[in-house]
C-alpha cells in the first residue's frame, strides 16, 4: 500500500558484506565466518540487481524462476507457497494502486511486493511504463508475468543465480542436486531475515510517533525473543511456507486466551470475559490493517440478541495515515476486559458469549472504498481495486472463545 512506503533501507553496512568467500558457490556449504547480519545485508540489498545470465551448465529448469519449476523438486513447499499471502503480495489492490501512479513512486512498493530486479522489468513491461519496450528482452528463464508471482520463490533464496535456504533436513547426492546444490544459511532460521519487510527503519513514516510497521522490534522487546522463539517458529514450523498469520482463524485462536465468568450480585447477573494475548510474539494486531472486536454477546439459543460489551482491538487511522483514532492492541501478555450486569430476569434461559469480530482487511476496505468512490481512476485499475475491496470483504470472521449458561457456576469453551 502506497501509505506503507519505506523512507530508508534497513542495513547495518558492515564490512564484511563486502566480501562474498567462494564457500558461497559450494553446494550446501556452511556459512563460516559469515555473519547472519552482514549475508542479511547483501542479501537485502535494495533495490535488488537483475541477476544476469545463469551458469551455461544449468538447464533450463535449473535456472527458471518460475515456482511452478521449483515445483518440480519441491512439491509439498509449492502448494503452501501457492495459498500463502506472500504468493498474492502482487494482488489486485496492489496492482490497482500501481496502475494509477508514476514509477518512480511505485519503486518503493517493489521492495516487498515483488522485490526482484527481474520483477521490476516485467511489471515495467506489463503497466508500459515509460521506456520499458526500449530496454532488453526478459531472459528466457523469467516468466512475462513474474511481477504478478509476488514473493516467489527467487525472491528469497536466490542471488546471482546461487541457491540459498536453510541447512537441509534430507540432502540429496551433490550428483542428482539441480543448479550445483544450495548454499546452507542460518539466517534462513533467524528472524532478522523477515526485518527487510516487517520493520520500517527508524527513519520511516510514523502515526502519532509509532512506526507503522514494527512488527520485527515488537518481537525483539518480548519475552519470546528472550526465550530464543523466532517468527519462524510460529510462522514457518517445520518449515511450511504458508506463513499463517491474521487472516487464519486457527493462528488467532492459538494466539489468545480467554475466560468468561459470571456471579449473582444483589439484583444484577454480573459477567466478565478476558482476552488475553498470551500466544502471539508481537502485539495483536501487530500493526493498522487489521482490527478486531472483543464482545461480550447475550444468546438466546444460537442466535445473539443483545450486545452487553464491545471493545476495539486495533490501531485505527484515517486513510491519509496523518490521525490517529485510537491504539488498543494488545501487546504480548496484555489483556482486554469486558464486564456487563444483566437484570436476572432478562438473563434467565439464556447463554453469554465471550466473541471475537476479525477484519484482517478492514483498512484495505476504507481505503480501497474510498478510492473507488473519489474516481478518475484508470479503467483496469478501477477494475483491480474493485475486486480487492470485494476479497478485503470475504476475509472476515467471527470467533467464539467462550460461552457460559447464565445462573451456573463458570464459562466453558
Amino acid at each position: 500500500m502506497l501509505a506503507f512506503r519505506r523512507t530508508t533501507r534497513w542495513r547495518t553496512r558492515a564490512a564484511s558484506a563486502l566480501a562474498a568467500g567462494a564457500a558461497f558457490f559450494a553446494p550446501w556449504a556452511a556459512a563460516g565466518a559469515d555473519s547472519v547480519e552482514a549475508f542479511l545485508d547483501r542479501h537485502w540489498d535494495h533495490p535488488l540487481a537483475p541477476q544476469g545470465p545463469p551458469p551455461a551448465t544449468f538447464s533450463e529448469r535449473a535456472a527458471s524462476f518460475d515456482p511452478a519449476d521449483c515445483a518440480a523438486c519441491h512439491p509439498a513447499r509449492h502448494r503452501q507457497w501457492r495459498e500463502s499471502r506472500h504468493a498474492h503480495a502482487m494482488g489486485p489492490g496492489v496492482l490497482g494502486q500501481l496502475r494509477a501512479m508514476p514509477p518512480r513512486r511505485a519503486e518503493s512498493c517493489l521492495r516487498c511486493h515483488a522485490p526482484l530486479g527481474e520483477q521490476r522489468q516485467s511489471l515495467a513491461r506489463a503497466l508500459g511504463w515509460p521506456r520499458a519496450d526500449d530496454a532488453a528482452p526478459l531472459p528466457g528463464y523469467v516468466p512475462a508475468d513474474l511481477h504478478a508471482r509476488g514473493l516467489a520463490c527467487p525472491a528469497c533464496h536466490v542471488r546471482e543465480h546461487t541457491r540459498y535456504g536453510p541447512p537441509a533436513q534430507n540432502r540429496l547426492p551433490s550428483a542428482q542436486a539441480p543448479h550445483d546444490g544450495f548454499v546452507a544459511q542460518p539466517a534462513y532460521r533467524d528472524s532478522r531475515f523477515c526485518r527487510s519487510c516487517h520493520q520500517f527503519a527508524p527513519d520511516g513514516r510514523r502515526l502519532n510517533g509509532k512506526l507503522l510497521e514494527n512488527t520485527y522490534e515488537q518481537w525483539r522487546q518480548s519475552r519470546y525473543a528472550d526465550a530464543g522463539v523466532s517468527c519462524q517458529d510460529c510462522h514457518m514450523p517445520g518449515q511450511s511456507h504458508r506463513w499463517p498469520g491474521i487472516h487464519e482463524p486457527d493462528m488467532v485462536r492459538r494466539a489468545v486466551q480467554s475466560r468468561l465468568a459470571q456471579r449473582r450480585g444483589a439484583d444484577r447477573w454480573h459477567v466478565t470475559g478476558k482476552i488475553t494475548n498470551a500466544g502471539a510474539g508481537h502485539k495483536l494486531p501487530t500493526y493498522l490493517t487489521a482490527q478486531l472486536w472483543a464482545e461480550l454477546v447475550l444468546l438466546d439459543g444460537d442466535d445473539a440478541v443483545a450486545t452487553l460489551a464491545r471493545q476495539p482491538i486495533g490501531w485505527k487511522a484515517d486513510l491519509s495515515l496523518r490521525n490517529e483514532a485510537f491504539d488498543t492492541r494488545l501487546a504480548p501478555d496484555g489483556t482486554v476486559t469486558l464486564s456487563a450486569a444483566l437484570d436476572p430476569a432478562r438473563a434467565r434461559d439464556r447463554r453469554a458469549a465471550l466473541r471475537l469480530r476479525v477484519a484482517p482487511q478492514e483498512f484495505y476496505e476504507r481505503f480501497f472504498a474510498a478510492r473507488l468512490e473519489n474516481g478518475g481512476l484508470p479503467v483496469r485499475a478501477r477494475r483491480d481495486l474493485a475486486r480487492a475491496l470485494d476479497a478485503a470483504k470475504s476475509t472476515r470472521f467471527t470467533l467464539t472463545l467462550k460461552t457460559v449458561a447464565l445462573g451456573m457456576a463458570d464459562g466453558r469453551p
